[in-house]
């Protein structure tokens, strides 16, 4: 989980249970080894558990607040993070976000961008500096455990079967994609 690529237990001292995640956030070591293993293989896909739960459920200590915590929206500039710092290539962040995941789960169509595949492209901008607040969260819980994190990738576009569903900071929130189809493993 994404998560686990960035956080570590002494975040909770001021995320609190906002990182309250399911297995929990691990060690600044757990953390390195995780990344090791993102870099050299052993991971070979990544995934948020994006659970956009209301913030008065984050609320009361790790004992009675829910688990997970909304980070779709942060996942590739977070990835791209590890990329800037040296840990994984470009073309490795690629392969775990969106080759990876369409192989492992035999996803007809997607996950490259090949003739004939679903358009499926995030395009992002480099050196564009932008914090996270709660005016530029998408999710509905208009919460992020990464409030006040400034990132230096910005991603501009969003398509999504090709229609054009993120311009710049303007969602289509009209659009609805399609239903996934998957391969059978005997063809």
């Amino acid at each position: 989980m994404i998560a686990h690529l960035y956080f570590t237990n002494d975040d909770y001292a001021t995320k609190r249970a906002l990182i309250k995640c399911n297995p929990s956030v691990k060690t600044a070591h757990d953390r390195t080894e995780l990344r090791r293993a993102l870099a050299d293989g052993r991971i070979t896909t990544v995934a948020t558990d994006h659970a956009p739960h209301l913030l008065s459920q984050k609320q009361g200590g790790c004992a009675s607040a829910t688990s997970g915590m909304p980070m779709v929206q942060f996942s590739l500039p977070t990835m791209l993070e590890l990329v800037d710092n040296g840990i994984i290539g470009i073309e490795r962040l690629v392969d775990l976000m969106a080759h990876a995941p369409a192989r492992l789960f035999q996803i007809s169509q997607r996950g490259f961008l090949r003739k004939g595949y679903r358009a499926d492209i995030a395009i992002v901008k480099p050196n564009t500096a932008w914090t996270v607040s709660e005016e530029n969260i998408q999710s509905k819980c208009k919460w992020s455990p990464m409030q006040g994190h400034q990132y230096n990738w910005k991603v501009m576009h969003t398509l999504c079967n090709g229609a054009h569903i993120l311009d710049v900071d303007r969602f289509d929130t009209d659009y609805r994609g399609e239903q996934l189809h998957f391969r059978d493993e005997n063809i």
